[in-house]
């Protein structure tokens, strides 16, 4: 399965936030601690502030982020 991946940056711009009517971005994070969004989110979005979202490089979906003891990733 293919994801849109999002820079730190990029994950924070859109987090929370509507991309169609009455549904919002929930980045998360991969296996290997990229900030990924789902291409549903990418194909649906209609909201003309986050088109940009449409052209994210798609990655490989590696399953959840598992955070371990004395992690730092963010």
């Amino acid at each position: 399965m293919l994801v849109g991946l999002l820079t730190l940056i990029e994950k924070e711009a859109v987090e929370g936030k509507e991309y169609t009517t009455d549904s919002y971005f929930n980045p998360i994070q991969d296996l290997q601690g990229n900030w990924v969004i789902s291409t549903q989110e990418m194909d649906q979005c209609t909201n003309s502030d986050y088109m940009w979202v449409k052209q994210l490089p798609l990655i490989e979906w590696t399953g959840y982020y598992i955070p371990t003891s004395g992690s730092t990733l963010n």
